[in-house]
């Protein structure tokens, strides 16, 4: 992951609502993405997640609000610096790579050398060049996915949203993406990454946004969500095992070491110096941090309340 580079979004959507006949898909909604940024944007089924996507890539318009892209009102011009890989891919299964990489160019408006040119290079990146000739029906679905995500960076969008871009991948392609993530997010490309795999989230993203029952339920800072919802507890490794410590109101065994809750007062420095004291060797001394995946369940369960 890398810093955000400037300070004016990429993309901001400010209070966006839409409603299918009685259903309100997306409810007051506003993020923003800034040049740079790998945003995680996650949310159960049925949150209004691809709604949202689909007004911020103007697929659909909002009932209200409004999305801009670097400062500009969202015009089809504006549009040609997004890059959308969809969920569903499809690509032209009779045409072989580089055709297919080059037609798709052209209709961003690049003329066909530089298209070729681009070609050439994004399909270095990813490890295509082996395949550039083959059509894309004789392309397994792993290599198909590559080639789709070449053509969603033809163009040289400079705001990028990725559907479940890991989908059906092997671990060999899963890497590859994700360094090739890390690549365009070094060159202050703005980047969406929206998906159900909680860890991708927290190896890729610089901030999460959830979306549930249409409205945006968190939004900020890996680090700052997970402090936020701490459980005071501290989980620590040692030998012996942290038992009977002062302030120490239980220990509970935990992976390869013990969780303890701690008294009213007491601090993570205390149960320390207890610890070292009694000539512990310690292994691991950290607050017990809950994964974004047991925070994930616990504001869709209490949403539901």
């Amino acid at each position: 992951m890398t810093s955000v580079a400037a300070t004016r979004p990429a993309v901001r959507a400010v209070g966006l609502r839409k409603r299918f006949g009685n259903l309100v898909a997306v409810n007051n909604v506003s993020l923003s993405v800034s040049p740079g940024e790998v945003v995680g944007l996650v949310g159960p089924n049925g949150s209004g997640k691809t709604t949202t996507i689909r007004m911020l890539l103007d697929i659909l318009r909002p009932d209200e609000g409004q999305v801009s892209i670097f400062g500009a009102d969202l015009t089809a011009q504006a549009t040609e610096q997004i890059g959308y890989l969809p969920e569903e891919r499809g690509l032209y299964r009779g045409l072989r790579v580089i055709p297919t990489l080059v037609y798709l160019a052209r209709l961003k408006g690049m003329s066909q050398q530089d298209a070729l040119d681009r070609a050439g290079e994004v399909l270095s990146r990813l490890s295509l060049e082996p395949h550039q000739n083959k059509k894309i029906r004789e392309l397994s679905r792993g290599l198909g996915q590559l080639v789709q995500l070449a053509a969603t960076v033809m163009h040289k969008p400079r705001f990028l949203v990725l559907d479940e871009p890991f989908s059906g991948l092997d671990p060999v392609n899963v890497r590859l993406i994700k360094d090739f993530i890390a690549e365009l997010s070094g060159e202050s490309v703005a980047i969406m990454l929206s998906t159900h795999q909680m860890t991708d989230v927290e190896e890729l993203c610089d901030r999460v946004i959830m979306i549930n029952k249409g409205s945006v339920v968190l939004d900020g800072g890996l680090a700052e969500i997970r402090r936020r919802f701490a459980s005071g507890e501290l989980f620590v490794a040692s030998h012996p095992a942290p038992e009977g410590h002062e302030g120490v109101i239980e220990s509970r065994a935990h992976g390869a070491g013990h969780a303890l809750s701690l008294a009213a007062g007491q601090t993570p420095e205390g149960v320390l110096r207890q610890l070292l004291d009694r000539g512990a060797s310690i292994d691991r001394f950290e607050p017990a941090t809950p994964s974004l995946e047991q925070i994930f369940v616990r504001v869709v369960e209490e949403g539901r309340g």
